[in-house]
């Protein structure tokens, strides 16, 4: 007996040592890789920022991750764990299991055989702390790799660094100049480096630029800085017209810099020395406001009878920097004629549009009983959004309708028409009024209350249908929408008894006169009688319209048998049905006829028509034949000068002139189109050069480039018509004659 108390204390402190010193094992295994990962993508991050939101989330999800896997490891589980170990180890004979059972409930061979586990376990333990296997191999494996990726990404520049605001490692802009070359031992500039700045509105790093023509976005803020062979004056920049002196650097001597905010296209060029550059172009992208489209709902929504009183909007927006801030607005109009009311409610949608992207598709549901709209009101709205730069966008005007079956025909289209439809057309609401009253109610009401109110509503269903059944010839109560419902014998007692003469009131002969005239007079007055017990001519109504009501019976009819049955909820759909169909019956019976106003006379064609007198039926018309001045020129005097070049004839040095003037359009040309004339320009101005120093052409080649670019400055002729040449020599003769060439 002492022996199984002291195995049953030695028993649990040996599993739960080799549980320990395992899961202690296990965790560094996990620990080493985990944290080399964690340093590449912090360092990942750091060098890359617009990867760094990911990496960090991705960061949060693993420490997470191995928050819930080392509670789970660090739970003591004996079950799985005598099972490994009875698994990898045959001197404890399958018996580890025997450890976790109370000394007391084992007979005496088990019990001998726990202290015989217990002491293999113990001698286990002392010989091999690390009992249980777990391979190093993988892990450390892992390790290696996620250390050499953070010292790669630790070594590779940063492209976030690129742009950064220093001109030494701005690439140097190679310059061309015009002009004869500058002595060996005069001063020049030997580099330029441009570097660009955009503003703050576009979220975009500064660069430096390649080449010496660059485009850049409005607003961008430029630095040309020069550095000269030797000390003389400082280079100006020609900036458009304006002269922009560079100013020296303070820790180089030999370097200068200027720095202007462009907003528009310019072109510019540097003089240093007696020496000048060509011109170059830097085109500048403007911020277009940002670009709404509605998607839904439609420029005009009706909402319909049982339809949800809401209306979703869907509009995307696109912007070429980024949107920053969304509302819509809404105007209520409630009322109607000169007691309209107008309420405009603003809704910011601006939390839609985090990160400020550049498109965006924004969601709203307008919620009209928010609103304060009732049926007949009407909500006017459109959506603006704002850009990074503050500028603005709308869409158009959109317009959702409450439909209203309530609305009454006004005094003067009563007077202006027959009206033919009675009051009760329009009671057919006040039973849907009252039914959704009912369920609203239901759960206050018990069950006799409710089929009584619910039959109550299905009695008023009763009696409008009957009322609406007598224009269809329906009389008798028993007829429930169908006509010609009662037998033949009942329809000739209901007459005799229904006060009626019929053959007297009616137009019926006595039943004394002969049948063959009776029959000969009731084929007459046949179009002409009102006939109870025909449905089909009992009315003056349309066919269309008649077909209409029908419908509106049969759907009386369902919503009364639901609504009798105590089932009001299935009545509604009917119900709706039936005042839609109502309306619509309303607005075709209706009769207009024109409004009483002026009408001017006749005009009296008999004395007017075709007598040829066209006095002071036509404005008088004044005409001269003016010669429209000549366009451009200046161009077409450049192309002149440019044709004889052409040919090989000499110039004057005073013809220079001729291509200065038309330099200016030529350089607004430029401005909107870089490369189709900015190559034109240059070779025009090295033209100019030459011939005021009197030296020969250049490049010969340049010539057509220039004339072809100055060609499509001039407007484009109009279209002449070409005498046909005459057939023969005395067509020709007669053609002279007449004064023809």
């Amino acid at each position: 007996m002492s022996i199984s108390v002291t195995s049953a204390a030695v028993e649990p402190g040996l599993l739960r040592r080799v549980a320990r010193s395992y899961a202690s094992r296990r965790t560094v295994q996990i620990l080493l890789p985990f944290l080399a990962a964690s340093g590449a993508a912090l360092v990942t991050a750091e060098r890359w920022p617009q990867a760094g939101p990911a990496l960090l989330v991705l960061l949060a999800v693993g420490v997470i991750a191995l928050v819930v896997w080392l509670i789970r490891l660090w739970q003591f589980q004996p079950e799985p764990l005598a099972r490994r170990l009875d698994r990898e180890f045959a001197e404890l004979e399958d018996s580890t299991g025997l450890l976790l059972r109370p000394t007391p409930d084992l007979n005496l061979l088990e019990q001998l055989q726990q202290q015989h586990v217990a002491e293999r376990l113990d001698a286990l333990t002392a010989t091999t702390p690390a009992l249980l296997h777990t391979p190093w191999r993988t892990s450390l494996l892992l390790t290696g790799l996620f250390l050499v990726v953070a010292g790669v990404c630790w070594f590779l520049p940063s492209p976030a660094a690129q742009p950064v605001a220093t001109v030494a490692t701005a690439p140097v802009v190679p310059l061309r100049f015009v002009g004869k070359p500058a002595p060996a031992k005069a001063p020049r500039i030997q580099e330029l480096k441009l570097l660009v700045t955009p503003p703050v509105y576009t979220r975009r790093a500064g660069f430096a630029a390649a080449q010496p023509s660059f485009q850049a976005p409005a607003g961008s803020r430029v630095r040309w800085r020069v550095r000269v062979s030797r000390r003389a004056a400082a280079p100006v920049l020609e900036l458009g017209k304006q002269r922009v002196p560079l100013r020296p650097v303070a820790d180089d001597s030999l370097a200068f810099e200027a720095e202007q905010v462009v907003n528009s296209s310019v072109l510019y060029r540097l003089r240093f020395a007696g020496q000048t550059s060509e011109d170059y172009a830097i085109e500048v992208i403007p911020d277009r406001a940002p670009t709404l489209q509605l998607i839904t709902p439609k420029p005009y929504t009706l909402v319909e009878f049982g339809q949800k009183p809401q209306v979703g909007v869907r509009v995307t927006v696109r912007d070429d920097y980024g949107l920053s801030r969304a509302r819509l607005v809404a105007t209520v109009a409630k009322g109607e004629g000169e007691a309209v009311k107008f309420t405009e409610v603003a809704t910011d949608l601006s939390a839609q549009l985090r990160g400020q992207p550049t498109q965006h598709q924004l969601t709203y549901t307008l919620q009209l009983r928010q609103l304060g709209l009732t049926y007949g009101d009407e909500v006017y709205f459109y959506v603006q959004a704002w850009d990074n730069h503050r500028q603005m966008a709308r869409t158009d005007t959109y317009l959702v309708q409450w439909e209203d079956t309530t609305i009454d025909a006004s005094g003067a289209d009563i007077s202006l028409g027959v009206n033919v439809v009675p009051a009760y057309f329009r009671s057919q609401r006040q039973v849907i009024i009252d039914t959704e009253k009912l369920l609203l109610e239901r759960k206050g009401l018990d069950q006799s209350t409710f089929a009584s109110r619910a039959n109550d509503i299905g009695h008023d269903q009763k009696v409008l249908r009957m009322r609406y059944g007598k224009f269809m010839g329906e009389e008798f109560e028993e007829s429930i929408g169908q006509a010609n419902a009662l037998p033949e014998g009942e329809k000739e007692e209901h007459h005799e008894g229904d006060g009626h003469d019929h053959g007297h009131e009616h137009g019926a002969p006595s039943t004394n006169a002969n049948p063959s005239s009776l029959e000969t007079t009731a084929a007459l007055m046949d179009p002409y009688m009102h006939k109870h017990d025909d449905a089909e001519t009992a009315d003056f109504l349309e066919p269309a319209v008649k077909a209409k009501l029908s419908v509106v019976l049969s759907q009386m009819w369902e919503a009364e048998l639901r609504l009798r049955t105590a089932r009001p909820a299935e009545a509604l759909p009917y119900e709706y049905k039936a005042l839609r169909l109502l309306k619509e019956v309303q607005q075709q019976t209706r009769v207009y006829v024109k409004k009483a106003g002026y009408t001017p006379p006749p005009m009296p064609e008999a004395t007017v028509r075709l007598t040829g007198e066209l006095e002071g039926a036509a404005t008088p018309q004044r005409r001269a034949d003016v010669a429209a001045p000549a366009s451009q020129p200046a161009v077409r005097a450049a192309l002149g000068l440019l044709s004889r070049l052409r040919r090989g004839q000499s110039a004057a040095s005073a013809d220079a002139a001729l291509l200065d003037r038309a330099g200016p359009p030529l350089a607004q040309a430029a401005l909107q189109r870089p490369g189709a004339y900015l190559t034109a320009l240059r070779d025009l101005r090295q033209l100019s050069a030459a011939l005021r120093a009197g030296q020969p052409v250049p490049c010969p080649d340049c010539l057509p480039v220039v004339e072809r670019a100055l060609t499509a400055l001039l407007p484009t002729p109009t279209s002449a018509p070409t005498p046909a040449p005459a057939p023969n020599r005395l067509a020709r003769r007669y053609l002279q004659a007449l004064g023809q060439p």
